[in-house]
């Protein structure tokens, strides 16, 4: 839009320049430079119709000073003094410009130039009265005061009051615009969805100020991180969407999960969609709405990215779920008191035959938003029976088994059931499988995702919350959460030998835990000064890389000869 304004007064300004040569008086040379210039500035028009749209806002400071020297110097080479001032109020253009296309600072510094410098060329002519000059100079100045009026006043039509972003409004009217500028220029474009998790709670609980002030800080987090050419907008309550221009899927996502870290202390969901060529604009945010409804399913607190955009690499995927051809890797969980490998966590891995190894973290979503979830968790869970029960047999090491569950999952009535059976079919004890789900995801709504955890546990299995404290369910819910194990977020035990704080808190926790009743596994050891302090502080069970890394099935059975002796683990083995 602002290339397509200044373009229209270009052409404008160099039609009034060809006027004022044929009304002024004859005979002068002058009028073949004056009409060059005006020839130019025609001849600029075309350059902002054509080139302006890809140009960054700040370029247009250039042609914007840029009309200033020519009006300027068309001006001076006027024939006389009508023309003179004919050419000069080209320059109420400018004062236009100014104001509507940038920020009051700037707007003022062009506008006082443009003023500055027509009033000298007409002073210095002698040929106009001084009088007259200040006359024109306060038209200029009231054209450019009214201008920056009406361009607030438009401007806080489509502003939010409350965090300064753009609103629904002012997001309706980017969108249309960066669609058309991603296929001029071929580039690709993404949006996103982003809403904060359990934000009712904090109005209900600390008032509604409290509420804004959450708004605040985070749209304030993300304004001044936002990459460039971002548009940032609160859609409504406490919903904020995102325009990415220049970013595939993938990249938007990675950005959006950089933005949300910001603040680590609100959780977010978002989804995010890459525009497809063809699609219409409310298409595309009906994707990121859905990719957003991925998000809050799966447990809220993660991003989720549209498969739309990524079919291939889910195709793939499905294909190598049905194959059976992905992986499992075996996390060692560790007794401190006697230093004893009690059991493992199954890790699933992909390795993809064009790509290599994929990310858990991008195939596992892909899996959510694709329907592959389930068949991807019953694959994961009968490799590792099948895998441990041949380790089991060769050594005699009967270990437990811990697994991931998605909610998508466990939204099946059907879940416990199949569980048992697989259980059945390789002879595993219930009470040596730990069902793994993160905190978030016990939020779910869904009364069946309860029932099933139940049912779980009445069978015998153990379900423990994983990433536990990076929640919203935090200490405030242990005595209703369908939970029997609790295994701490890294980000705990990260910093224990660091903050005295963090160190109290999670002896709080050990003790608490202990009068529930309940396990806890502290997750991410990576330092044996983490491993003292933990023992310390009574922690029972850990695993990390200070114990062993994730391993496949073969590694392990080495792993656990070389580092165990009657039993025992040892840690600096």
């Amino acid at each position: 839009m602002t290339a397509r304004i200044l373009a229209v007064f270009y052409a404008f300004g160099g039609v009034t320049g060809l006027l004022a040569v044929l009304g002024s008086a004859p005979g002068s040379g002058r009028r073949g430079a004056i009409a060059a210039i005006a020839v130019s500035a025609l001849l600029g028009a075309a350059v902002l119709v054509r080139w302006g749209p890809r140009w960054p806002r700040a370029t247009f400071h250039v042609p914007v000073a840029g009309a200033t020297g020519l009006i300027g110097t068309a001006a001076t080479l006027a024939p006389d003094p009508l023309t003179a001032l004919a050419l000069a109020s080209i320059i109420a253009f400018v004062a236009v410009d100014a104001f509507f296309f940038f920020r009051p600072v700037a707007g003022l510094a062009h506008l006082s130039v443009a003023v500055l410098g027509i009033s000298t060329v007409l002073v210095l002519r002698g040929d106009v009265p001084v009088p007259t000059v200040l006359a024109l100079d306060t038209v200029v100045i009231a054209l450019g005061t009214v201008t920056r009026a009406l361009a607030w006043r438009a401007s806080s039509a489509s502003r939010d009051p409350l965090t300064g972003l753009a609103n629904r409004r002012g997001f309706d009217d980017a969108l249309p615009e960066l669609l058309a500028a991603a296929g001029r220029r071929g580039e690709p474009l993404s949006a996103a969805l982003l809403d904060l998790d359990h934000f009712k709670e904090v109005n209900d609980t600390d008032g509604h100020e409290a509420g804004d002030r959450v708004l605040v800080r985070v749209a304030d987090a993300w304004g001044a991180q936002l990459p460039p050419g971002a548009v940032l907008a609160r859609h409504g309550g406490d919903e904020f969407a995102l325009l990415l221009p220049g970013l595939t899927g993938p990249v938007a996502l990675a950005e959006v999960e950089r933005l949300t870290a910001l603040h680590p202390g609100i959780g977010v969901s978002c989804g995010v969609a890459q525009h497809i060529q063809g699609e219409t604009k409310a298409q595309l945010m009906r994707r990121a709405d859905a990719a957003l409804y991925v998000a809050k399913d799966a447990g809220r607190n993660r991003c989720a990215l549209d498969g739309a955009a990524g079919t291939q690499l889910s195709t793939d995927l499905a294909s190598a779920v049905a194959a059976g051809q992905l992986g499992v890797a075996f996390q060692p969980v560790v007794e401190l008191v006697g230093n004893r490998v009690i059991g493992v966590e199954a890790l699933a891995r992909w390795d993809h035959p064009a790509r290599g190894a994929v990310p858990p973290d991008e195939f596992i979503a892909l899996a959510e938003q694709h329907g592959l979830i389930a068949p991807l968790g019953e694959l994961v869970l009968r490799t590792s029976l099948v895998q441990l029960t041949a380790l089991r047999e060769t050594t005699g090491v009967q270990l437990v088994l811990g697994v991931n569950v998605s909610v998508r999952e466990l939204v099946d009535p059907d879940y416990p059931q199949r569980v048992a059976a697989l259980l059945a079919e390789f002879g595993w004890p219930a009470d040596h499988v730990v069902v793994e789900i993160t905190e978030t995801q016990l939020e779910s709504d869904a009364a069946v995702v309860r029932q099933n955890l139940e049912t779980l546990m009445r069978l015998g299995l153990v379900v423990a919350a994983d990433d536990f404290g990076t929640g919203y369910s935090s200490l405030s819910r242990l005595d209703v959460l369908p939970v029997q194990h609790l295994k701490l977020d890294t980000s705990f035990i990260a910093s224990v030998t660091t903050s005295p704080r963090r160190a109290q808190l999670l002896a709080s926790i050990v003790a608490l835990a202990d009068n529930l009743g309940l396990g806890l596994v502290a997750e991410g050891v990576e330092t044996v000064e983490q491993d003292a302090e933990l023992r310390r502080l009574g922690v029972l069970l850990a695993q990390g890389w200070l114990y062993g890394r994730p391993m496949a099935v073969t590694e392990l059975a080495v792993w656990l000869a070389d580092r165990s002796v009657d039993g025992a683990f040892s840690i600096a083995g």
